[in-house]
């Protein structure tokens, strides 16, 4: 049976974000910085609080970058 790419690619990031939600999940307590880097932005003013995670965001885009780069060379 042939695969149409698009349902690979749907499929694939699908199963990727499965796990990297369990990851985050269950993994928090064992990487406790993420989320707090320096870069980071919080703002509390009263009882209204504002968070901006951009270090955590662009170390998170990094990793998944490399995490799909290793994926299509597997599947290639």
């Amino acid at each position: 049976m042939q695969w149409n790419p698009i349902a690979r690619l749907l499929i694939i990031s699908g199963i990727a974000l499965i796990v990297l939600g369990l990851l985050w999940q269950f993994g928090a307590r064992f990487l406790p910085f993420l989320g707090r880097l320096p870069g980071d932005i919080v703002i509390e003013r009263g009882n209204v609080r504002f968070y901006l995670p951009i270090t955590t965001m662009i170390l998170a885009s990094i990793v998944l970058s490399l995490l799909f780069t290793l994926v299509a060379r597997f599947l290639n």
